[in-house]
């Protein structure tokens, strides 16, 4: 994977491979996303979403690419709104359920993907017209001027929605996941979100770290 040239000093993305995995049902990650939800609405219910400093990152991410994060809202703030309502998140499935457990971690979008369903080299880069994909529950997500992720067969993931085409199900033993920020965001921060998703791997879906990378200016394996 590489992030385009154009946009390379602007970002800063953690990659990892998990390989192997089990996708299944686990009750542990809902009970500690569940203990998670709480932490966070004792510390933020009633506030405004310019008022949750962890959420200023992935606003920025967004408007530094032409994007209103009001009107197209981060994966992870939409997550966090669901949780401050008192709303469960939606149990899908062990992996893709610990990937929302990183994202409200992080508060950072995750891409998470079926490594054996994308085609050649992926790419991360802004959009062309005409491209989008279909999302998982969404609709037609379209990428023109947008940040987004491409393979040889094209555009199938974005920090707002991952592609039906790449989806993970219970078919998958393999998966890679993207973390996104903006260039400004700390390194250490983001090695430390990269762990706990491993983590958080290890536990719940007996998975196994593949390769860990950290993606920008320069790429750093970890």
């Amino acid at each position: 994977m590489t992030v385009d040239e154009s946009i390379r000093d602007r970002l800063s993305c953690g990659l990892i491979v998990i390989d192997p995995l089990v996708v299944a049902d686990n009750p542990d990650v809902a009970r500690e996303t569940d203990d998670l939800a709480e932490r966070l609405r004792a510390d933020h219910t009633g506030k405004l979403p310019s008022e949750i400093a962890g959420l200023a990152e992935a606003r920025t991410l967004y408007k530094s690419f032409g994007t209103d994060p009001s009107r197209h809202r981060p994966s992870s703030e939409a997550l966090l709104r669901r949780v401050l309502k008192g709303q469960s998140l939606y149990r899908i499935n062990n992996a893709v359920d610990t990937c929302n457990l990183t994202s409200l971690h992080a508060l950072l979008p995750i891409g998470m993907y079926d490594l054996d369903r994308i085609e050649g080299d992926v790419v991360l880069r802004t959009g062309r017209d005409g491209e989008e994909y279909e999302g998982i529950r969404k609709g037609t997500v379209h990428l023109a001027g947008r940040l987004g992720l491409f393979d040889a067969a094209g555009p199938f993931g974005s920090p707002t929605s991952d592609s039906a085409r790449t989806s993970v199900g219970e078919q998958t033993t393999r998966i890679l996941a993207i973390l996104m920020a903006t260039r400004a965001y700390s390194t250490e921060l983001m090695t430390e979100h990269v762990d706990f998703f491993a983590h958080g791997f290890a536990r719940h879906c007996g998975g196994t770290v593949g390769a860990r990378a950290l993606l920008g200016p320069t790429r750093e394996l970890l």
